[in-house]
């Protein structure tokens, strides 16, 4: 496995290009498998989840070509898709598990997915569950991966889904294009809304606002070409650290600016970061931006209810800011934290105690106590990509060197993280 050693850094400063929103990325590949026609992609992100994804598609017949440029899916058509010789392997990728379930459970035969050790370990009831009530037939490990889906032909349903979770909402909305009527969910607050915006672009019938989604089938998707922004979660560990660090700018171009993905603007800009925003278009029905941060004193925050949903990817990094701000940040209401890819509330209040930070944990969240000096530390990522790239920033601002144990886990979602991170360095 490796590591990363970290050394202190005087200032940050420079632009660099992002990843292709990853979210988004896998949402083009599926939807262009499915789609009639040839669809090109552009901006597609590199990372190992979506070429989890990528593989899986490829598995149940899909022909992928790719080039320097762009990405080109051959669709096969709603039920074109075949039954592959092997199980399904979505590696570390929650949402290719998911999201793909959706489609299975259309399909005319038997598929089996599964993932590594610690996707078997997260909670699959919540797609379960919905899918049978459409009609699938799922059979999984105590709700867990792996699964066997047997696919059926699907009924439209109404459903409350008890999380706010794009996944779940994502997985129904693609079993529903092949269910006879309207399938719609609800949400007990609203989440990002990639796949409605990227269905519409298919011309598929679809209606959404905050908390609702619901789609119409069955219907055929037409396809369409696809440009991927940056990924504003890969954004936001360049935003803190341009806070955090004095003298410090850092420039992010053509960032994905979805205001269900801009919760990381907003709690920043609650705690008095400087970002500015330059450069606004819409491509795809998905707004970009370039974003501009400079370094600057940050006040702290109370985090909870509503914004959670639009954060819960950002919060290990939003916590390593809160250590520098001036008085305490409270972060509740964030339970699902403990069902990603590690239990990302006790992984972030450990590590921040090895680097002698004054962090608590709550049920659903953390207190953390700021401005505290951090101090170099052994780091243990425990496999998750963005515990790794948060305390690697937090490795920045430490006095001494920082190890961050197993990084391997960074190419997930950000391969080139480390090189981009250099690459910004005045020491």
């Amino acid at each position: 496995m490796k590591e990363q050693l970290i050394k202190p850094a005087a200032k940050l400063r420079g632009e660099i290009t992002l990843p292709g929103d990853k979210s988004i990325s896998h949402r083009a590949l599926i939807l262009s498998s499915i789609a009639d026609g040839d669809c090109r992609i552009t901006g597609l992100s590199n990372a190992k989840d979506v070429k989890n994804t990528k593989q899986c598609l490829q598995a149940l017949g899909v022909s992928i070509k790719e080039n320097e440029s762009a990405v080109t899916v051959h669709g096969r058509g709603m039920d074109g898709l075949k039954e592959s010789s092997k199980i399904l392997d979505a590696g570390n990728s929650g949402t290719t598990l998911r999201l793909l379930a959706g489609v299975l459970a259309a399909q005319n035969f038997t598929s089996t997915i599964t993932g590594d050790e610690s996707l078997q370990k997260r909670p699959m009831r919540r797609i379960i569950e919905p899918l049978e009530l459409m009609g699938a037939e799922i059979d999984s490990n105590t709700f867990k991966a792996p699964l066997k889906i047997r696919g059926n032909l699907l009924r439209a349903i109404d459903y409350a889904s008890p999380v706010a979770s794009a996944q779940v909402k994502s997985c129904i909305l693609l079993a529903g294009l092949y269910a006879k009527g309207i399938t719609r969910i609800t949400e007990p607050s609203g989440s990002r809304n990639h796949t409605e915006l990227m269905l519409k672009e298919f011309q598929a019938s679809i209606q959404f606002s905050a908390g609702m989604a619901g789609v119409k089938g069955p219907f055929q998707l037409k396809a369409t070409d696809i440009n991927i922004p940056g990924d504003i979660s890969a954004a936001a560990f360049f935003l803190v650290a341009g806070c955090l660090l004095k003298d410090s700018e850092i420039i992010l171009p053509n960032v994905g600016v979805n205001p269900t993905r801009t919760g990381i603007l907003d709690a920043l800009i609650g705690m008095n970061a400087f970002i500015q925003t330059e450069d606004n278009v819409v491509v795809n029905n998905e707004a970009r931006e370039k974003l501009i941060t400079r370094s600057v004193d940050l006040s702290p925050a109370h985090l909870s209810g509503s914004i959670i949903p639009r954060i819960i990817d950002e919060i290990p990094i939003l916590a390593i800011a809160a250590t520098q701000a001036n008085g305490s940040t409270t972060i509740k209401d964030a339970g699902e934290l403990r069902v990603k890819e590690s239990d990302r509330i006790t992984t972030v209040v450990e590590n921040l105690k090895k680097m002698k930070a004054n962090v608590r944990e709550i049920k659903d969240g953390m207190i953390i106590e700021g401005p505290t000096p951090l101090k170099g530390a052994e780091i243990d990522s425990f496999g998750d990509h963005r515990i790794a790239m948060a305390f690697s920033i937090a490795g920045l601002l430490a006095e001494g060197e920082t190890l961050i144990k197993n990084t391997d886990c960074v190419d997930t979602s950000f391969p080139g993280f480390y090189d981009s991170l250099e690459s910004l360095r005045h020491d």
